[in-house]
């Protein structure tokens, strides 16, 4: 197994930095719904997407370095950041429906 450089761990923490962000904001969009704020609600998914989506970039391009045949080095910390930007992705989905159960409850 290759060792990771210091660039690459840096990679691999932005995507957990990142996703973390979109996982906080998602939970914090629930809360807000939870106390029937759907507008602050929308917002912090809104926000989400956006730290989530600088995470799934970064992801896109290692995987492309692959595909062009650069092997990526695989650690325990690269797991974790495809774990942890899975996990936001679950995470958004779920909530995006629980919003919408609190907005139909709330009528």
């Amino acid at each position: 197994m290759q060792d990771q450089t210091p660039e690459e761990y840096e990679i691999s923490f932005s995507i957990i930095s990142n996703v973390g962000m979109a996982k906080s904001l998602v939970m914090e969009g629930l809360f807000a719904a939870r106390e029937g704020n759907f507008e602050l609600a929308k917002q912090k998914l809104d926000d989400s997407k956006t730290y989530f989506t600088e995470g799934h970039k970064i992801h896109s391009m290692l995987i492309q370095r692959e595909a062009s045949g650069d092997k990526v080095p695989f650690s325990l910390i690269f797991m974790h950041a495809e774990d942890q930007l899975m996990s936001a992705e679950t995470i958004s989905t779920l909530v995006e429906e629980m919003i919408e159960m609190y907005k139909r409850i709330n009528i």
